[in-house]
């Protein structure tokens, strides 16, 4: 007696149904009295619901399901579908390329969102609000630096990177002091160390 695999059988299609989804699909494709094949299909979509119910909060949740039989069947099923039959083209269209943005990163341990801020500051108007942001700016800088450099990263050497990325645009006051390398530390261990 020879073994049936699942390596020997077809390739499921729609593989988060299962096996048996797919040969109940197979057999109302089969059917030849159209009426049964309605009944059947309908039915069909109904066990694939219950199969998935956290897909009921999905917009649309019914119309995928129909969606789903013709695909598992290579659009081959012919039933009356209450919604419009799925196109095999838009099926197999491959998905248009993502545009990847080609802007260089100055310094990739803060990454391009610090450089959006820093772009944005640059445009508010002298007084406490833009004093406030760069501080908070520079915190965030320290942080970023911290992740990637484990050793001690000087207030100096941020205010540096923030003048470079600002082109000179964006000068913390004399005296300005940022959190304290520890304390970044310290915070991290406490939020990994909490008690359950």
């Amino acid at each position: 007696m020879a073994m049936d695999y699942n390596t020997k059988r077809k390739k499921l299609v729609l593989p988060e149904y299962g096996r048996h989804i797919h040969q109940m699909v197979d057999y109302v494709t089969n059917v030849q009295d159209r009426d049964e094949r309605n009944r059947l299909a309908r039915s069909l979509v109904v066990i694939m619901g219950n199969l998935n119910p956290h897909l009921r909060n999905v917009e649309d949740f019914k119309h995928k399901l129909w969606d789903h039989i013709f695909i598992m069947s290579d659009f081959k099923l012919d039933i009356d579908s209450p919604y419009p039959r799925p196109n095999l083209e838009q099926y197999e269209e491959k998905p248009r390329k993502v545009p990847y943005p080609h802007n260089p990163v100055k310094f990739k341990h803060y990454g391009r969102l610090i450089e959006q801020m820093i772009e944005k500051a640059v445009d508010y108007e002298e007084g406490s609000e833009k004093d406030a942001l760069k501080q908070l700016i520079a915190n965030q800088m320290k942080k970023a630096n911290m992740t990637w450099n484990k050793e001690s990263v000087s207030d100096e050497d941020i205010f540096r990177d923030m003048n470079v990325l600002s082109e000179g645009r964006l000068v913390m006051a004399p005296g300005s002091k940022l959190v304290e390398n520890r304390d970044f530390r310290q915070r991290n261990r406490n939020k990994h160390h909490r008690k359950r």
